[in-house]
């Protein structure tokens, strides 16, 4: 088009759209299903070991959502927090994150909640909540961005896991939050160029 106006749109982050569109995929089959994917595919909670799918469901958890109210609450944060986060340190390291957050959680539901199951993006919401309160750390220093996200995000959680009674994973939050704490640090210090002696 003429006068500048040909506009494209451009799959900006691969990763983060990736995961809101299997999330939805998830949810759709989900509703199709009666639920039974989730339970299948989309939640984790203990089974056996020889089972292939106790395996695939470590990761896959987080693609799951009991609803559309959920899902879109899970995913409004994840597309407004995750491409930015994709765009500082790339797809293959927020891959990276979202997987490790997802088995940390899953592994944690699996040992120590063996009744219950889990499902559902708040975890990597909040890993991507403190990976973005950390973005652009300078050595020896602690962000105020940080302190505050731990006093008010994960100090909320804390509170809400002690004394709510609800269907939310709370500890599942926390343990998204110290995921990105970590992997936020690990990132930041392999940006740091080596100083000589």
């Amino acid at each position: 088009m003429k006068n500048g106006f040909s506009r494209r749109i451009q799959f900006n982050s691969p990763v983060i759209l990736s995961f809101a569109g299997l999330s939805l995929l998830a949810l759709i089959l989900g509703y199709i299903t009666g639920g039974a994917s989730n339970a299948a595919l989309f939640s984790v909670y203990r089974s056996s070991l020889a089972n292939p799918l106790t395996y695939v469901r470590l990761v896959t958890h987080v693609l799951g959502h009991s609803g559309y109210e959920h899902y879109i609450n899970n995913m409004l944060m994840i597309l407004v927090i995750g491409p930015a986060m994709e765009e500082k340190y790339g797809s293959r390291e927020l891959l990276r994150a979202i997987v490790i957050t997802a088995a940390v959680s899953g592994l944690v539901q699996m040992i120590f909640f063996p009744h219950t199951a889990l499902l559902g993006a708040s975890g990597i919401v909040f890993m991507l909540i403190v990976l973005s309160s950390l973005a652009g750390m300078e050595e020896g220093k602690i962000p105020l961005t940080l302190i505050l996200v731990v006093i008010f995000y994960l100090g909320g959680e804390v509170v809400a896991g002690l004394f709510s009674r609800d269907n939310i994973s709370h500890l599942g939050h926390i343990l998204g939050g110290a995921s990105g704490a970590v992997i936020g640090y690990a990132l930041e210090r392999r940006k740091k160029p080596a100083r000589g002696a």
